[in-house]
């Protein structure tokens, strides 16, 4: 399997192109099925944000349209239930990790993400968001116009990943010496095969012993060459922009779990069928339904 070409070290990433429009593509998602009586979810402001970035693709999406009711993975009941189970999985990981006193949560890539302000934080919980300056300006203004409030102590850290992010973490009051719950949904697949185990690195490099990290497990051995190729094919028939295949890097990398494990990570991954099973639904029949047939979500506590 051969890296993505469309990608470059320097390329950009607003909220309207590029990996920037996958976090308003996932917020879409989530807003459509935190919708009617039968929501799924209940994040009320998806759509808002939505809405604020503008694109038309996009808000269909986030009003429940833009979907192939004979696609066994993009009808609407299929991309609800997806989205439930990843947020649902990301959710819990931090509602668990505060109610046993892990009180330090970084969401690394945060995008659109609203659990700042949408999760029962407990008292004495301060969570940090880390993403580009163009994107965290963008959510905390439209947020703030909106009348929405963190739930917690809530620290902005605008860099992006590819710089120094540690340092300017630690500047906006992160505590290395805290246990502390990561996050980094959605971000693996678009980082270089280099750049994630630099990430788990610098990860482990800033945890104290009892920190906790969430992020999805990729099976990519077990994919089809042309996996990107068939997913933005049927994507773009329903008229979606973004081009999957010029935006991962699909190439050899080490197993999340099995880098994690070799520094000092226990680790556990809940296969892509077992999460779906765990929410009381089952996983579509499709070839594309997932980072290949041993994937899933990985949670791992550093001892």
């Amino acid at each position: 399997m051969t890296a993505t070409t469309g990608r470059h070290d320097g390329d950009t990433l607003d909220l309207a192109s590029s990996v920037g429009a996958t976090a308003t593509a996932v917020a879409a998602s989530r807003a459509a099925a935190s919708k009617g009586p039968d929501a799924l979810l209940a994040d009320p402001w998806a759509e808002p944000l939505v809405r604020a970035v503008g694109i038309d693709h996009f808000i269909r999406v986030a009003d429940g349209e833009s979907l192939d009711e004979d696609d066994p993975l993009l009808n609407r009941r299929a991309m609800q239930e997806q989205m439930a189970v990843r947020t649902r999985f990301f959710d819990e990981f931090f509602v668990n990790a505060s109610r046993d006193g892990v009180l330090q949560a970084v969401i690394l890539a945060s995008g659109l993400d609203t659990r700042a302000y949408r999760l029962p934080w407990p008292a004495g919980a301060v969570v940090f968001e880390v993403d580009q300056p163009e994107v965290i300006e963008f959510k905390t203004r439209t947020l703030s116009g909106l009348g929405a409030e963190p739930g917690a102590r809530h620290h902005t850290v605008p860099i992006d990943l590819r710089e120094d992010w540690p340092a300017a973490l630690r500047d906006a009051g992160f505590d290395p010496s805290l246990p502390t719950a990561w996050i980094a949904e959605g971000l693996l697949p678009y980082l270089p095969p280099e750049a994630q185990d630099r990430l788990f690195d610098e990860i482990t490099a800033l945890s104290a012993p009892g920190s906790r990290l969430a992020t999805e497990h990729m099976d990519l051995a077990g994919l089809p060459d042309d996996w990107a190729e068939k997913l933005t094919e049927r994507t773009k028939r329903l008229g979606s922009d973004i081009d999957l295949a010029q935006l991962f890097y699909l190439g050899e990398r080490n197993s999340a779990a099995d880098y994690l494990a070799g520094h000092g990570w226990g680790v556990s991954v809940r296969t892509v069928d077992e999460a779906y099973a765990s929410n009381g639904f089952t996983r579509p029949d499709d070839e594309l339904a997932s980072f290949g047939a041993n994937s899933g979500y990985l949670t791992a506590t550093l001892s």
